[in-house]
């Protein structure tokens, strides 16, 4: 038996998009710390021909889907403020793109 959902449960939509910001995030902070610390980058060089992007894009990408599915469950029969999620989620993927930018990660040079 299938049971309707209102149309105002957006929970899952506003935890993928989010979720797309906290990776977003997570890969610029990355890309910082590794040009930071050639401990961290040395920690983040997962296979040898791709060096530490091997481990930032991997990183990256576990969290987003650990933060998806996190918040997709946690708000699944909810409704959340999509504006304000929009907002938290734009701001994470301007800070993001940001951190992989060379003029602001080279601040950061070991």
């Amino acid at each position: 038996m299938m049971t309707q959902q209102s149309e105002t449960n957006n929970g899952p939509i506003v935890a993928a998009m989010l979720a797309a910001g906290i990776g977003s995030f997570v890969l610029g902070l990355m890309i910082c710390l590794a040009q930071g610390s050639k401990a961290i980058a040395g920690m983040l060089n997962f296979y040898d021909p791709v060096g530490p992007l091997s481990g930032k894009t991997i990183v990256a990408l576990v969290v987003w889907l650990v933060a998806w599915g996190v918040l997709a469950s946690k708000w699944k029969d909810q409704s959340a403020d999509f504006g304000k999620m929009y907002n938290v989620t734009l701001i994470l993927v301007g800070l993001g793109l940001l951190g992989s930018f060379p003029l602001f990660f080279d601040l950061f040079g070991h």
